[in-house]
Protein backbone atom coordinates (compact mmCIF):
# COMPACT_ATOMS: atom_id res chain seq x y z
CA UNK A 1 0.00 0.00 0.00
CA UNK A 2 1.33 3.75 -1.09
CA UNK A 3 2.38 5.37 2.24
CA UNK A 4 1.83 9.42 1.31
CA UNK A 5 4.21 11.94 3.29
CA UNK A 6 1.84 12.55 6.01
CA UNK A 7 1.10 9.04 7.00
CA UNK A 8 5.30 8.07 6.52
CA UNK A 9 5.61 10.48 9.33
CA UNK A 10 2.74 9.07 11.67
CA UNK A 11 4.35 5.42 10.98
CA UNK A 12 7.66 6.87 12.72
CA UNK A 13 5.89 8.49 15.26
CA UNK A 14 6.59 12.20 14.50
CA UNK A 15 5.17 14.60 11.87
CA UNK A 16 7.51 15.65 9.41
CA UNK A 17 7.06 19.01 7.27
CA UNK A 18 6.32 18.44 3.54
CA UNK A 19 8.84 20.20 0.92
CA UNK A 20 6.24 23.17 0.42
CA UNK A 21 5.98 24.08 4.20
CA UNK A 22 10.09 23.93 4.59
CA UNK A 23 10.20 26.29 1.62
CA UNK A 24 7.12 28.86 3.55
CA UNK A 25 9.59 28.14 6.96
CA UNK A 26 12.95 29.41 4.75
CA UNK A 27 11.28 32.13 3.67
CA UNK A 28 9.52 33.53 7.16
CA UNK A 29 13.26 33.26 8.34
CA UNK A 30 14.70 35.56 5.49
CA UNK A 31 12.11 37.70 6.56
CA UNK A 32 12.82 37.96 9.81
CA UNK A 33 16.65 38.24 9.23
CA UNK A 34 16.08 41.28 6.75
CA UNK A 35 13.58 42.87 9.26
CA UNK A 36 15.81 42.40 12.46
CA UNK A 37 19.64 42.67 11.53
CA UNK A 38 20.20 44.36 14.75
CA UNK A 39 18.09 41.19 16.22
CA UNK A 40 20.17 38.26 14.74
CA UNK A 41 23.41 40.03 16.07
CA UNK A 42 22.02 40.53 19.42
CA UNK A 43 21.04 36.61 19.77
CA UNK A 44 24.69 35.69 18.16
CA UNK A 45 26.66 37.29 19.97
CA UNK A 46 25.91 34.99 22.92
CA UNK A 47 25.78 32.17 21.42
CA UNK A 48 29.67 33.07 19.99
CA UNK A 49 30.32 33.73 23.17
CA UNK A 50 29.01 30.19 24.83
CA UNK A 51 30.47 28.58 22.09
CA UNK A 52 34.14 29.91 22.83
CA UNK A 53 33.70 29.55 26.76
CA UNK A 54 32.62 25.49 25.80
CA UNK A 55 35.27 25.41 23.43
CA UNK A 56 37.84 26.22 26.11
CA UNK A 57 38.23 30.16 25.02
CA UNK A 58 38.36 33.01 27.30
CA UNK A 59 36.09 33.07 29.87
CA UNK A 60 34.82 36.53 29.07
CA UNK A 61 31.35 37.89 29.16
CA UNK A 62 29.76 36.86 25.82
CA UNK A 63 28.62 40.44 24.66
CA UNK A 64 32.32 41.00 24.83
CA UNK A 65 33.81 38.53 22.66
CA UNK A 66 30.99 38.93 20.08
CA UNK A 67 31.37 42.43 18.98
CA UNK A 68 35.19 41.71 18.41
CA UNK A 69 34.57 39.30 15.89
CA UNK A 70 31.83 41.17 14.29
CA UNK A 71 34.11 44.07 13.87
CA UNK A 72 37.15 42.07 12.41
CA UNK A 73 34.33 41.90 9.08
CA UNK A 74 34.57 45.47 8.41
CA UNK A 75 38.14 46.18 9.71
CA UNK A 76 39.06 50.08 9.44
CA UNK A 77 39.93 51.98 6.46
CA UNK A 78 43.82 52.17 6.48
CA UNK A 79 43.15 55.83 4.32
CA UNK A 80 43.47 58.47 6.94
CA UNK A 81 40.06 60.77 6.87
CA UNK A 82 40.07 65.01 7.09
CA UNK A 83 39.22 64.84 10.74
CA UNK A 84 42.41 62.95 11.85
CA UNK A 85 44.43 65.21 9.47
CA UNK A 86 43.15 68.43 10.75
CA UNK A 87 43.62 66.87 14.70
CA UNK A 88 47.60 65.64 13.97
CA UNK A 89 48.23 69.05 12.28
CA UNK A 90 46.88 70.84 15.04
CA UNK A 91 47.98 68.48 18.03
CA UNK A 92 51.80 67.05 16.62
CA UNK A 93 52.54 70.00 13.87
CA UNK A 94 52.12 67.16 11.06
CA UNK A 95 51.77 69.58 8.68
CA UNK A 96 53.19 72.94 9.43
CA UNK A 97 51.55 75.68 8.23
CA UNK A 98 48.64 74.05 8.27
CA UNK A 99 45.53 75.39 5.84
CA UNK A 100 42.72 74.13 7.20
CA UNK A 101 39.86 75.22 4.66
CA UNK A 102 40.67 74.02 1.04
CA UNK A 103 41.45 77.10 -1.37
CA UNK A 104 40.13 76.78 -4.77
CA UNK A 105 38.96 80.13 -6.05
CA UNK A 106 41.14 81.30 -8.58
CA UNK A 107 44.31 79.05 -7.36
CA UNK A 108 45.22 75.78 -8.15
CA UNK A 109 43.45 74.08 -5.05
CA UNK A 110 45.23 73.51 -1.93
CA UNK A 111 45.29 72.70 2.31
CA UNK A 112 42.84 69.98 3.32
CA UNK A 113 40.29 67.18 1.52
CA UNK A 114 38.54 64.54 2.00
CA UNK A 115 40.97 61.73 2.40
CA UNK A 116 44.55 63.78 2.29
CA UNK A 117 46.04 67.14 1.88
CA UNK A 118 46.90 69.13 -1.15
CA UNK A 119 50.28 71.13 -0.68
CA UNK A 120 51.73 73.89 -1.76
CA UNK A 121 55.00 74.36 -4.23
CA UNK A 122 57.24 77.00 -2.35
CA UNK A 123 59.02 79.87 -4.75
CA UNK A 124 62.42 78.17 -5.01
CA UNK A 125 63.69 76.40 -8.11
CA UNK A 126 66.02 74.42 -9.67
CA UNK A 127 66.28 74.25 -13.25
CA UNK A 128 67.85 71.43 -15.13
CA UNK A 129 69.81 72.94 -18.62
CA UNK A 130 72.22 71.26 -21.05
CA UNK A 131 73.95 74.68 -21.59
CA UNK A 132 77.17 72.72 -19.83
CA UNK A 133 76.43 69.10 -21.06
CA UNK A 134 76.91 67.85 -17.71
CA UNK A 135 75.58 64.15 -17.62
CA UNK A 136 73.03 63.98 -14.41
CA UNK A 137 74.77 61.29 -12.42
CA UNK A 138 72.80 60.08 -9.14
CA UNK A 139 76.08 58.75 -7.20
CA UNK A 140 78.18 62.24 -8.29
CA UNK A 141 75.51 65.22 -8.96
CA UNK A 142 77.13 67.96 -10.49
CA UNK A 143 75.77 71.46 -10.03
CA UNK A 144 76.44 72.40 -13.03
CA UNK A 145 73.27 70.60 -14.10
CA UNK A 146 71.18 73.12 -13.05
CA UNK A 147 70.14 77.22 -13.30
CA UNK A 148 68.49 78.59 -9.93
CA UNK A 149 65.40 80.45 -9.67
CA UNK A 150 62.87 82.05 -7.18
CA UNK A 151 59.71 83.70 -8.74
CA UNK A 152 55.68 83.52 -8.48
CA UNK A 153 55.87 82.04 -11.98
CA UNK A 154 58.04 79.34 -13.20
CA UNK A 155 58.39 78.17 -16.92
CA UNK A 156 59.61 75.04 -17.92
CA UNK A 157 61.14 74.13 -20.98
CA UNK A 158 59.67 72.10 -23.22
CA UNK A 159 60.87 67.94 -22.10
CA UNK A 160 62.23 69.56 -19.17
CA UNK A 161 62.69 68.91 -15.19
CA UNK A 162 62.68 71.36 -12.53
CA UNK A 163 63.41 70.49 -8.59
CA UNK A 164 61.18 72.36 -5.86
CA UNK A 165 60.26 72.12 -2.35
CA UNK A 166 56.73 72.32 -0.38
CA UNK A 167 55.68 75.48 1.34
CA UNK A 168 54.74 73.03 4.15
CA UNK A 169 56.74 71.25 6.64
CA UNK A 170 55.68 67.74 7.53
CA UNK A 171 56.82 65.39 10.55
CA UNK A 172 54.82 61.46 9.81
CA UNK A 173 54.52 59.39 12.75
CA UNK A 174 55.62 56.00 13.50
CA UNK A 175 53.00 53.98 12.31
CA UNK A 176 51.87 56.10 9.02
CA UNK A 177 53.47 55.96 5.20
CA UNK A 178 52.25 58.75 3.07
CA UNK A 179 51.78 58.24 -0.93
CA UNK A 180 51.44 61.14 -3.33
CA UNK A 181 50.12 62.09 -7.01
CA UNK A 182 50.06 65.28 -9.23
CA UNK A 183 47.14 67.40 -9.28
CA UNK A 184 44.73 66.98 -12.13
CA UNK A 185 45.41 70.31 -13.35
CA UNK A 186 48.94 69.86 -14.36
CA UNK A 187 48.65 66.78 -15.51
CA UNK A 188 45.99 67.29 -18.08
CA UNK A 189 48.97 69.83 -19.14
CA UNK A 190 51.86 67.47 -19.50
CA UNK A 191 53.01 68.81 -16.00
CA UNK A 192 53.95 65.52 -13.79
CA UNK A 193 55.19 65.83 -10.19
CA UNK A 194 56.87 62.85 -8.76
CA UNK A 195 57.14 62.47 -5.09
CA UNK A 196 58.79 59.19 -3.23
CA UNK A 197 56.57 58.02 -0.59
CA UNK A 198 56.95 59.78 3.31
CA UNK A 199 58.29 57.01 5.73
CA UNK A 200 57.18 56.80 9.12
CA UNK A 201 58.89 59.50 11.24
CA UNK A 202 60.44 61.08 8.68
CA UNK A 203 60.35 65.06 8.94
CA UNK A 204 61.38 67.98 6.42
CA UNK A 205 60.10 70.36 3.29
CA UNK A 206 59.38 67.51 0.60
CA UNK A 207 61.39 67.71 -2.59
CA UNK A 208 59.44 68.21 -5.13
CA UNK A 209 60.27 66.61 -8.70
CA UNK A 210 58.18 68.75 -11.97
CA UNK A 211 58.66 67.28 -15.35
CA UNK A 212 57.07 69.03 -18.12
CA UNK A 213 56.49 65.99 -20.75
CA UNK A 214 54.96 68.81 -23.13
CA UNK A 215 56.19 70.13 -26.97
CA UNK A 216 55.68 73.71 -25.20
CA UNK A 217 56.64 75.65 -22.20
CA UNK A 218 54.34 75.04 -19.22
CA UNK A 219 54.06 77.53 -16.12
CA UNK A 220 54.32 76.65 -12.87
CA UNK A 221 52.53 78.54 -9.90
CA UNK A 222 54.58 79.19 -7.15
CA UNK A 223 52.57 78.96 -3.25
CA UNK A 224 49.80 77.13 -5.15
CA UNK A 225 48.81 73.05 -5.11
CA UNK A 226 50.96 70.70 -6.39
CA UNK A 227 50.56 67.49 -5.24
CA UNK A 228 48.09 65.04 -3.29
CA UNK A 229 49.68 63.66 -0.01
CA UNK A 230 47.30 60.76 0.83
CA UNK A 231 48.12 58.93 4.68
CA UNK A 232 47.68 55.56 5.57
CA UNK A 233 48.19 53.94 8.94
CA UNK A 234 49.55 50.64 9.75
CA UNK A 235 47.84 47.99 11.57
CA UNK A 236 51.30 47.81 13.61
CA UNK A 237 53.92 49.72 14.73
CA UNK A 238 57.21 48.79 11.85
CA UNK A 239 60.10 47.63 13.63
CA UNK A 240 62.90 50.45 12.31
CA UNK A 241 61.26 54.04 11.16
CA UNK A 242 62.91 56.31 8.90
CA UNK A 243 64.66 58.60 11.60
CA UNK A 244 66.34 55.05 13.67
CA UNK A 245 68.26 54.37 10.34
CA UNK A 246 69.35 58.01 10.14
CA UNK A 247 68.08 58.48 6.96
CA UNK A 248 69.83 60.89 4.70
CA UNK A 249 66.72 63.30 3.93
CA UNK A 250 65.82 63.09 7.23
CA UNK A 251 65.18 66.95 8.31
CA UNK A 252 66.03 68.34 5.22
CA UNK A 253 65.32 71.89 4.71
CA UNK A 254 65.17 73.73 0.92
CA UNK A 255 65.86 71.53 -2.41
CA UNK A 256 67.75 68.84 -1.58
CA UNK A 257 70.14 67.52 -4.69
CA UNK A 258 70.71 63.49 -4.63
CA UNK A 259 72.71 61.75 -1.79
CA UNK A 260 73.95 58.53 -1.73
Amino acid sequence: MRVGNRERGRVRGKTEPTSRQTARMLWAALAIVKRFPAALHSACVPAVGRARNRAGGPASPSADVGPQVFRKEGATMPIKSDRWIRRMAREQKMIDPFVEMQQRQGVISYGLSSYGYDMRVAEEYKIFTNVHTAIVDPKHFNPRSFVEYKGDVLVIPPNSFALARSVEYFRIPRNVLTICMGKSTYARCGIIVNVTPFEPEWEGYVTLEISNTSPLPARVYSNEGICQVVFLEADEICEVSYKDKKGKYQAQQGIVLPRV
